[in-house]
């Protein structure tokens, strides 16, 4: 059975006969079905009848139909109107374009448009540099996606893929002070994607690759950085590597143990996976054992391989591993799951070396039930928002463009993406370390301004900045 969450939020405006007793008699009939009651509001009373509006947090949608079933069964009781708080909140789009000056006199309208925009034209003209300077360009970033690799949902198309990339748009703003905007292309083709930002990028200062299926996504990102002068960064990839990184540097104190020691098994070698290794492998980590569908991946498998699976089949596994994720979990200090639903059994941990550190990142759903794996487990993390420790790649992306778009970097380089990590894992200070406290809060603004302040360095030290 799954948590209530406000994701599954109801609002019923229900007709209620007005005697003594109809509402605790409603709120006994949701209650025998573990509906969470939020808010109730009288809309309106009359002599005979009462129209209120109750919220209710549930389960999911069938909960959801469960609830509403068993009110209409009441005597007295009809139900009016039923609102999804959530579809609520997306109706008509997330996010709007607003404007900076106000246009309320002739005066403003001439400066702002013609005739006093064409010697704004005629100045970058004259001097093309000064499109950071006196447009959009230096603090706007297109978030760019096919809609084929969406979440959980899979190769759902770029309309369905649309109010992702709106919430996206919304974390950019919230958390980086930057504009941001969805391009979500009606095409699937590498070189069509390529070209077709390649074409928009005048407009924007950086680029975010999201939601593009592997292996796709790393052909993708690696040609649109070698022909633009902007960074291109695929979240999904080095977002996640980050924070992973910045939680593992933590986890690993509580735990004491090194990164150079530790045998870390990644479950999932998609994107995700395949940029967590080598940022793992980076940072110091000797000892990685990467597991998809077909099992422990090592050098001279030949089943379900791509040219990123070779690379990793050739850069890790030192000890030559085969078998299934059973048998790469024995002695492994870090179980980190990029994969799917239920895809480790919570006794397995008990192969793992002492303290064992579960990050089962797997939305919305996670490879492991943390209260299944609790017992066994030292440290859990998850990407969910209803569990402690949340490992969310929106603790790194707006502070890393906010960094990156300050100094105008000509691309995001493994310097400034360490950096991110060490930043964000400094926030959580020593004596606040605990098992259940191993990254910050995504809802922390200094993580932003922390990070964005180290990765300006970061690029600045690397040579890719171009801003004096």
């Amino acid at each position: 059975m799954g948590q209530i969450s406000p994701n599954y939020s109801i609002t019923l405006r229900l007709e209620i006969q007005n005697k003594p007793g109809m509402l605790g008699k409603i709120t006994s009939a949701i209650g025998y079905l573990t509906g969470d009651i939020g808010a109730i509001d009288l809309v309106s009373a009359h002599p005979n009848r009462l129209i209120r509006d109750m919220t209710i947090h549930i389960r999911d949608s069938r909960h959801g139909d469960q609830i509403i079933e068993n009110l209409k069964t009441l005597e007295g009781v009809k139900v009016l109107n039923v609102s999804d708080q959530t579809f609520l909140l997306h109706l008509g789009g997330k996010i709007e374009v607003v404007c900076k000056s106000p246009l309320k006199t002739r005066d403003d309208l001439s400066r702002a448009y013609t005739p006093g925009v064409a010697r704004i034209c005629e100045a970058i003209v004259k001097n093309p540099e000064d499109v950071y300077r006196l447009t959009i360009k230096k603090n706007c970033v297109a978030i760019v996606t096919d809609g084929s690799a969406v979440l959980g949902l899979g190769n759902i198309g770029p309309r369905a893929a649309l109010p992702v990339m709106e919430g996206k748009a919304m974390l950019f703003k919230e958390f980086g002070g930057i504009n941001a905007f969805p391009i979500c292309l009606d095409t699937q083709d590498p070189g069509d994607i390529i070209r077709t930002v390649q074409i928009i990028s005048t407009v924007f200062g950086g680029i975010n690759l999201e939601d593009i299926s592997s292996p796709r996504c790393f052909e993708i990102e690696e040609r649109l950085q070698e022909s633009l002068d902007i960074p291109v960064f695929h979240d999904d990839q080095h977002g996640t590597a980050v924070v992973v990184l910045a939680a593992l540097l933590n986890a690993l104190k509580v735990v004491q143990k090194s990164l150079k020691e530790i045998k870390v098994v990644v479950n999932g070698t998609g994107a995700a996976g395949i940029a967590c290794s080598k940022m793992l492998l980076s940072a110091g980590v000797k000892n990685i054992i990467g597991c998809d569908r077909q099992g422990i991946i090592y050098s001279g498998r030949k089943e379900n391989m791509n040219p990123q699976k070779l690379w990793l089949a050739e850069q890790t596994n030192p000890d030559r591993l085969t078998g299934g994720l059973y048998d790469a979990l024995g002695g492994a200090d870090l179980f980190l799951g990029l994969s799917g639903p239920g895809t480790m059994k919570a006794e397995w941990i008990k192969r793992m070396a002492r303290d064992p550190i579960i990050f089962a990142l797997a939305n919305p759903v996670p490879e492991v039930n943390p209260e299944e794996a609790g017992p066994y487990a030292r440290i859990m993390a998850t990407g969910r928002s209803d569990y402690s420790n949340q490992i969310n790649n929106v603790l790194c992306f707006p502070g890393l463009f906010r960094g990156a778009l300050d100094c105008r970097a000509k691309k995001i380089t493994s310097e400034m993406k360490t950096a991110a990590a060490y930043a964000i894992a400094s926030i959580v200070q020593e004596d606040q370390l605990s098992e259940d406290y191993i990254i910050p809060s995504i809802f922390n603004k200094t993580v932003g301004e922390k990070v964005a302040d180290a990765v300006l360095k970061a690029a600045v030290a690397s040579g890719v900045s171009q801003r004096k």
